[in-house]
């Protein structure tokens, strides 16, 4: 895609000169000559996008049958190690990977799984690392922490990757004695750029094997590799005005770093020029697929206090510096590093909580349904909380937090009652000018925990922090308010079912943030307020819902909502094959607390007007 953004810009600049040396010329040749370059430029453009889209497909066919040259390439203790030492195998399942990829975090113990299964029937496995980013050091990490089980080499300039045409971790080629490839692409279907399925996967390494060892024909002998850039060694020399230390740390640490920092849960930190080399195609990536930073809000449609999105000034700033070779730049230039508070962010709390009385094992890979535990913090009297902030003890694995009120006497939790929420670089709960949020006497705490595996099992026991006010001091109540609906039905195979809520205001109040929560089948969300005057907003509109992020929307001003105001809640679900994360498109699907089940909420957060206190 660098030759397009490349040819976009040569033909801004030379529009620019067309305009500003020739200004005399008519109205219609101009228009007449500016049609013909668009045109040109479209059928470029359409044969460039049906090469793309034809290009991963013809290229993997021309793999399959091809034969690797033989290799010799150091392991991670230095010792070196060539594909012919393994002349005696039947098979050999060649895997590039890297040490921060989170699907090869995630597929080294399930690769060292089928080296177990398949030794005694001729079959090796054999993992490279091409990044530039990896060093020997961080390889051997990465042996001895997922405790990977077949060898593992470095390729260092990719020259292997190169030769084979790998472009991903993890990616497979299936060989046989002949050193030919049988079969090529990803490992099983479990996993895939922000989604675990949850259902069994589809083996399509191990069927190919099983194939190749009986002497039939593979199935299926190509499949897409799906995971992170291999970190290739650039041969652009590296030119300029756009910099590291000028331009593009200030907009990493503003935009990314609060995840990608020693400790937090994005897999590879940005705090360094050298922390950046070799992600640069990740990077491009997942901006251009606006995967990064996370944020599902339509633009059209309000203005967010905490929308975190790259402005388009920005994401050619990084374009252009990746395009002419990465700079680095004067050290002089480097912005100040954020700091980040290693404590509470909200201050010292009055008082802390477990989650429960002792940790729980995540495991290193598999899904992981919603975890809930109940607490009871002993609050023998009403309390008044000014300050909340959940905490998770393991940053690695713990996805997102929702602490809940169960009321005294009740069984189950108040939704409207959210006493603290935690995803990664999220601001603690601060109320201020005498709002505070009540939590009635003999009332109970229950913690819903949401993991993501990341190859090395973790114990995990997450906390949230509490500061509190006398009632004497409140003026206002937060008040958590809801449009639910739990009576629900997604048919079975539906990729389209509009489910419906509403909201009633009673009183004449403020909102300040927006919620939408569906689990692995919601596609889309939007709120609209229908005001007394007969007059609507669009409030909220999440196009594409991705329950990975349950982002709370902040309003960047409060928004007066009259009495007698109706927000509507409209999700749409889909339940078809199409949906990548769908657990079982056969069955249709109601309401329930787990994510193979459903849930259509929007949560919102308000302030009432006029003092209630």
């Amino acid at each position: 895609m660098r030759w397009v953004r490349k040819l976009v810009k040569m033909i801004g600049v030379r529009f620019d000169w067309f305009n500003a040396s020739n200004a005399s010329l008519s109205h219609m040749i101009l228009q007449r000559i500016s049609f013909l370059i668009v045109l040109v430029c479209f059928h470029a453009m359409l044969a460039g996008i049906s090469a793309m889209a034809s290009g991963s497909e013809d290229e993997s066919a021309a793999i399959i049958g091809s034969k690797v040259a033989d290799f010799t390439l150091d392991n991670c203790y230095g010792k070196p190690v060539s594909l012919s030492d393994f002349d005696d195998r039947h098979a050999i399942a060649i895997v590039f990977l890297g040490t921060e990829c989170p699907l090869a975090k995630l597929y080294g113990p399930r690769l060292t799984d089928i080296q177990q299964r398949y030794a005694d029937r001729g079959i090796q496995v054999i993992g490279i690392n091409s990044n530039t980013q990896d060093s020997l050091t961080e390889i051997a990490a990465y042996v001895h922490r997922h405790a990977i089980g077949f060898p593992m080499l470095k390729d260092l300039g990719n020259v292997v990757a190169d030769a084979m045409g790998a472009k991903r971790t993890p990616e497979v080629f299936l060989i046989d004695r002949e050193h030919k490839v049988r079969y090529h692409g990803r490992i099983d279907d479990q996993y895939g750029v922000g989604y675990a399925r949850e259902r069994d996967a589809e083996p399509e390494l191990t069927r190919a094997i099983d194939q190749l060892l009986a002497g039939q024909p593979i199935g299926v002998p190509r499949t897409e590799p799906v995971g992170c850039h291999i970190g290739r060694v650039k041969a652009i020399e590296a030119t300029g005005e756009v910099t590291y230390t000028k331009h593009i740390a200030a907009i990493f640490n503003a935009h990314c770093v609060k995840c990608h920092r020693d400790g937090e849960i994005a897999p590879f930190t940005l705090t360094r020029y050298d922390d950046v080399l070799g992600w640069e195609d990740t990077i491009l990536e997942v901006i251009a697929d606006n995967r990064m930073p996370p944020w599902s809000a339509n633009p059209a449609h309000g203005t967010f206090a905490n929308d975190p999105r790259l402005s388009q000034r920005e994401r050619e700033l990084i374009e252009t510096w990746v395009d002419n070779g990465m700079p680095e730049g004067d050290p002089r230039d480097l912005p100040t590093p954020p700091e980040f508070i290693a404590g509470w962010q909200m201050g010292r709390p009055d008082e802390v909580i477990k989650m429960r009385d002792h940790a729980f094992r995540v495991p290193a890979e598999g899904i992981i349904d919603y975890q809930r535990f109940v607490v009871d913090p002993g609050w023998d009297e009403d309390k008044y909380i000014v300050a909340a902030e959940a905490r998770p003890d393991q940053r690695s694995v713990v996805h997102h937090i929702l602490v809940y009120v169960i009321p005294a006497g009740e069984r189950r939790e108040d939704l409207r009652q959210v006493v603290a929420g935690y995803a990664p670089g999220s601001p603690p709960m601060v109320l201020t000018e005498g709002v505070a949020l009540q939590v009635k006497a003999g009332s109970k705490l229950l913690f819903e925990m949401h993991y993501t595996p990341n190859g090395t099992e973790q114990d995990d026991l997450s906390y949230v922090g509490v500061r509190f006010t006398n009632n004497e001091n409140v003026r206002k109540l937060l008040r958590g308010r809801l449009a639910i609906n739990t009576e629900f039905v997604i048919p079975a195979g539906e990729s389209h079912h509009v489910v419906s809520a509403t909201y009633d205001a009673h009183t004449e109040e403020n909102l300040i943030s927006m919620s939408p929560h569906m689990h692995l089948r919601g596609k889309s969300f939007r709120y609209v307020a229908h005001f007394p005057d007969k007059t609507s907003k669009v409030l909220l509109d999440v196009p594409n819902y991705d329950f990975n992020w349950q982002l709370k929307y902040v309003l960047a001003e409060p928004l007066r909502i009259p009495r007698n105001t109706r927000i509507e809640c409209t999700a749409v679900f889909d339940n078809s094959e199409s949906n990548l994360t769908n657990p079982d498109p056969t069955k249709p699907v109601r309401w329930g607390d787990q994510s193979s089940e459903e849930m259509m909420i929007g949560f919102m957060d308000t302030v009432p007007v006029n003092d209630d206190f």
